[in-house]
């Protein structure tokens, strides 16, 4: 028996046809899922890219006590245990961090390709690209880091030179190359349809506004989303689709590949993601962190589809709650290799065989928050007292624990910010917080928050700031900023005058802008719903 993992970043759940999406092309995904088990309530753990990869190959939950960083030497992975038991592991990836600064995520593979030149990565030498943006410095979360995307695509011409595309076809030649294996895992890994949201022009024709001529926002900046007009969002939203589209149409070609090749016999496929991703809504767009990190269904709840070679499950739906640790033991249960004992998730085939209603009595989601002030984090221009977690992602602020029930979603705030309970039988958008009419429910689940932090390696620090708060605080409005009136007459401001300079620098669409320099206390006087940038957008009035 082998096991074929298919990996899709940021792919949100809702924007599949199986999952009740009627507006997104995606023919061939659907129809995978019809001849597989689709899990209703898949939820993801730790957040985002990395720390969930970390889960995902050790079987355990990581957010507790640890966030983005590299395999430790003691973690022992999914592809060192299946070595261990004369399967032959390999890896085909372009997420460009498994390979960078020695994250070590290739470790236990007999064989790994690494497909260059996604995003950020810096796989060419050629400096001549061009920088001009494709919308107002101010739209895109990091500008200075699309210099790398511009390089690695400036030669691109076609469809099958898009990333998603050239590590499909290095699947397909990896399985036409081995198909005489006879006890392989083959994962597959790819971060389309993470940003740059820039897929063929077909793709994004297929969804947006034939009218729509402005700004191509192709990496929206986190936060507060109200730099963005309407038509603006839906360009966003289109483009994200055609991305969607364009994965949709390679999985495709690589499930094809499968079927031609017999493996479907004996071989496990299984596809999923790591998360979702925001486009407005609760007021917030992408992957925000701190007081702006509540992990939403939009993007806790993912997408998990699995194909087993007798077709046990085929057409079902599973409701039973899953998480990305379950997925170790349940590829060692199938191949009937012993769990070891360090494993933390469970074996999801007793929801398939019906042998049990569920495995989880909860999920639990969050974004490890490092309490300490590092210099990463003055660097980016974060305020005396601030700190840094998370990689690229900056925060103010510890993030909430999400606790989802069959019934309920509970966001665990820090003490001194308000948590939030949702009635997701009659409310799955999470539109009406119904906290202070269940009080009793959201102490029960906070209760089972912090217990679960503390069973799985919590220390006393991580959990200070759920029992006592404190973690927050206010910006003086004698705070000095500096930032410009936009299109729209809101003030765009940032409290790091480099980053501030560095943004009117671009060569961009619109107007050239000229910097003034303000303090919090006019621009919140001014309006509540002023845009302030620490790392990411966030309103006046949410830095009180």
């Amino acid at each position: 028996m082998n096991v074929i993992v298919i990996m899709n970043d940021s792919f949100r759940r809702d924007h599949l046809g199986c999952y009740g999406n009627g507006w997104i092309h995606t023919p061939n995904l659907d129809r995978f899922a019809q001849e597989s088990i689709v899990f209703d309530r898949a939820y993801i753990a730790s957040y985002p890219t990395v720390p969930n990869r970390w889960d995902m190959n050790t079987g355990r939950y990581g957010f507790p006590y640890r966030g983005w960083q590299p395999l430790d030497r003691s973690d022992r992975t999914l592809a060192e245990i299946l070595a261990g038991n004369r399967y032959t592991p390999a890896l085909i990836y372009d997420t460009p961090m498994l390979g960078i600064d020695d994250f070590n995520y290739t470790r236990g593979y007999e064989a790994f390709t690494w497909v260059r030149g996604q995003h950020f990565d810096p796989y060419t030498s050629d400096l001549g690209a061009s920088e001009r943006l494709p919308a107002q410095a101010h739209k895109i979360f990091a500008p200075g880091r699309l210099r790398a995307y511009f390089r690695n695509t400036a030669n691109r011409r076609h469809e099958q030179e898009h990333m998603v595309a050239r590590t499909v076809s290095e699947a397909i030649e990896w399985l036409e190359g081995n198909n005489q294996l006879q006890r392989f895992m083959l994962w597959v890994d790819m971060w389309d349809p993470h940003e740059p949201f820039d897929p063929p022009w077909y793709d994004w024709d297929r969804y947006r506004d034939p009218a729509y001529s402005g700004d191509k926002i192709i990496y929206p900046t986190y936060g507060r989303p109200n730099y963005m007009t309407e038509e603006e969002h839906q360009s966003v939203r289109a483009l994200y689709a055609g991305k969607v589209t364009l994965v949709d149409r390679w999985v495709g070609r690589l499930l094809e590949k499968i079927d031609q090749l017999g493996l479907g016999r004996n071989t496990m496929i299984v596809w999923t993601t790591d998360h979702g991703h925001l486009f407005g809504e609760h007021d917030l767009q992408g992957k925000p962190t701190g007081e702006l990190g509540n992990l939403y269904e939009e993007t806790s709840r993912i997408p998990l589809i699995v194909s087993h070679p007798d077709g046990l499950g085929a057409g079902q739906r599973v409701s039973g709650l899953v998480q990305p640790p379950d997925l170790v033991p349940s590829i060692l249960d199938f191949l009937d290799v012993p769990i070891p004992d360090s494993v933390q998730g469970k074996s999801f085939w007793p929801l398939v065989t019906g042998e049990e209603r569920s495995i989880h009595e909860a999920a639990f989601s969050a974004r490890f928050s490092d309490v300490s002030i590092t210099r990463a984090g003055e660097a980016q221009g974060l305020l005396p007292g601030e700190f840094l977690f998370d990689g690229s992602a900056p925060s103010r602020t510890v993030d909430a624990v999400t606790v989802t029930t069959d019934r309920w979603a509970y966001i665990c705030s820090p003490a001194d910010r308000p948590s939030e309970l949702y009635d997701l039988a009659v409310d799955p958008r999470q539109a009406q917080n119904v906290a202070a009419e269940h009080p009793e429910v959201a102490d029960e689940l906070r209760g089972k928050a912090l217990e679960f932090l503390k069973q799985h390696g919590a220390s006393a620090e991580r959990l200070r700031p759920y029992t006592e708060g404190g973690d927050k605080t206010p910006i003086p409005r004698s705070t000095k900023l500096w930032g410009f009136r936009d299109d729209q007459g809101l003030w765009v401001t940032f409290i790091d005058k480099g980053q501030a300079e560095q943004c009117v620098g671009w060569e961009a669409p619109g107007p050239r802008r000229t910097l003034e320099e303000t303090n919090f206390g006019t621009v919140l006087d001014d309006s509540p719903r002023n845009l302030v940038r620490i790392g990411a957008f966030y309103w006046a009035e949410d830095l009180l």
